[in-house]
């Protein structure tokens, strides 16, 4: 789960995006002519640079519905918003809870601490170190 200002705001799940990992080479796009891509100006907090994001997430034209992030620095992968998808999502064993310095206040974690771990959550102020498929490889899931 991402608490960014971008993923909160475009995606808007209860204060956060719940992004899925997927292979890019899997997705299957019909009715393309109805998507657009959205590029967030990214503000740099420790010194108020801005720049626009590499990360392209993808939104219906007609509803508005964030379906999917692509970044092209990990071409092999796209990230599909949760709140998209149609079908049952399996329940992930343990969560990733990340950029934590961004999250409303009106956001409430149980038991939040600053960094590590929570019963069954991994939480990280900003990005963890584990990568997805690691975090896959670790946890004994197909990727």
């Amino acid at each position: 789960m991402c608490y960014c200002g971008v993923c909160r705001k475009t995606a808007g799940c209860g204060g956060y995006a719940i992004n899925v990992a997927g292979e890019a080479n899997t997705l299957i796009v019909s009715g393309e002519d109805n998507i657009s891509v959205y590029q967030a100006t990214i503000q740099n907090p420790e010194d108020s640079s801005a720049q626009v994001s590499s990360a392209e997430r993808r939104f219906c034209k007609k509803c508005g519905s964030m379906l999917w992030l692509y970044d092209p620095r990990w071409p092999q992968l796209i990230h599909p918003f949760a709140s998209a998808i149609d079908t049952e999502l399996p329940l992930p064993p343990e969560k990733t809870h990340m950029m934590l310095d961004f999250k409303p206040s009106w956001v409430q974690l149980k038991d939040q601490k600053e960094s590590g771990s929570t019963g069954k959550h991994k939480i990280f102020n900003r990005y963890p170190e584990e990568s997805i498929a690691d975090w896959h490889n670790r946890l004994g899931l197909q990727y």
